[in-house]
């Protein structure tokens, strides 16, 4: 079993087998358009544009569950995203990460990376501000809360789970090494 294993919908409603991203990297993250943490997208579309043509891929979900920070249709997600942040990697349908409704792929990658590691006090203490509001949050492995980002390596293996607070950036060198 892998993450490749797996069928999503895309933002247009057509069913993506993961199963062709075998051979590449990828990203997978939940985000939201009204959260503290959307101007991460500029640090993932600017690691897409320096791996894109090297293997790495990005699977955007969008999802309303923390905060009601995703509102509005795929469409209008996908319009925001690429109006203000030129996004160009791959959007799927809005998702839940958590609870009785979560997308079967992310029951699979929160069971091989169950926790992350928060690294520095400011964003230790966010975090557990965070974890304290978030409504959706029941199980320990469950996602905290938007932007919480998962890296898969070219066989489908989650390697690496991020929280919220960890900058895209900083991933450049986990990326590099897998591919």
């Amino acid at each position: 079993m892998s993450a490749y294993d797996f069928k999503v919908k895309t933002r247009k409603g057509e069913e993506l087998d993961l199963a062709e991203y075998k051979g590449k990297v990828s990203l997978i993250v939940n985000t939201a358009t009204g959260c503290g943490f959307t101007p991460q997208y500029e640090g993932i579309e600017k690691l897409y544009e320096k791996y894109h043509d090297k293997g790495f891929e990005v699977l955007d979900f969008p999802c309303n569950q923390f905060g009601h920070q995703a509102p509005g249709t795929d469409d209008e997600i996908h319009a925001f995203c690429t109006g203000k942040y030129q996004t160009q990697f791959e959007q799927m349908s809005k998702i839940d990460v958590n609870g009785e409704n979560e997308l079967p792929l992310y029951t699979y990658i929160k069971e091989q990376q169950p926790t992350e590691e928060i690294h520095g006090l400011k964003n230790k203490a966010a975090m557990k501000s965070i974890a304290a509001i978030s409504s959706t949050c029941k199980k320990p492995n469950d996602i905290k809360w938007n932007f919480t980002k998962f890296l898969v390596d070219k066989e489908g293996n989650v390697v690496k789970r991020y929280d919220p607070t960890f900058k895209p950036e900083d991933m450049d060198a986990d990326i590099a090494a897998l591919l």
